[in-house]
């Protein structure tokens, strides 16, 4: 699928969380974000309101904003009829909900006006075993992973304001061969071609982590146990 040159979004919704115990004898989580209509000031650590709690797996200079399309949100329903009751845009953790573009639209390393903001696409999202307790489904996670609907996550390159109503437009695109969602479902392949694991080891802009993966995955032989992450 060709890469559209001219892409253009409009923000639909901002979502902020603070660090709450969610689940009792769990992890605490800021995985619970509520809608704001507040305009949010956008820092190299992300939204100025809000908070991640593990900051080992979550937030930090490389997932500062996590981005959701929320066109997918039809799609679960669809699929998932009675147990996707009440999703909607906000309810997968995200911090950014637009109509406009997906994963299939942006690549690795795109950089795009937000707001006043200048930001950076760095990687796809990993689901965890929060993301089934929050959405109340035991095989979320693991349905995020089969489907690449994961949303995407922002490096800061210039901070600035995001207002609900503001347009999101890319400025670059170093990666066109790589959208995120080809990126995703690579990074989320227990049998990754081990050629292929190669070449996007050092692609430009990839998040370090998600570089040092594929350079893991490149060596042949290499297996990788999703069942934790996914179950908890």
């Amino acid at each position: 699928m060709p890469v559209r040159p001219e892409l253009r979004a409009i923000v639909t919704g901002l979502y902020v969380g603070q660090v709450r115990q969610l689940w009792p004898g769990k992890a605490v989580s800021a995985i619970g974000k509520l809608p704001t209509a507040a305009a949010q000031v956008l820092t190299e650590t992300g939204f100025a309101d809000d908070q991640q709690a593990d900051l080992a797996v979550h937030g930090g200079v490389e997932k500062a904003v996590h981005h959701y399309a929320a066109e997918h949100y039809e799609a679960w329903r669809a699929e998932l009829g009675p147990s996707a009751d009440g999703f909607g845009p906000g309810r997968f953790g995200e911090n950014i909900s637009t109509t406009g573009m997906t994963e299939s639209d942006l690549c690795i390393g795109d950089r795009l006006l937000l707001g006043s903001a200048i930001v950076e696409i760095s990687q796809g999202r990993q689901p965890c075993w929060k993301l089934n307790a929050h959405a109340g489904l035991k095989t979320m996670a693991a349905l995020f992973q089969q489907t690449a609907r994961t949303g995407w996550y922002y490096r800061v390159i210039e901070p600035g304001t995001v207002r609900i109503g503001d347009e999101i437009m890319r400025l670059e695109c170093p990666n066109p061969d790589w959208t995120v969602e080809r990126v995703t479902r690579a990074r989320l392949n227990p049998r990754l071609a081990p050629d292929i694991a190669s070449v996007l080891a050092r692609l430009p802009r990839l998040a370090p982590g998600w570089a040092d993966a594929f350079s893991r995955k490149s060596h042949r032989g290499f297996s990788e146990d999703v069942t934790v992450r996914l179950e908890g």
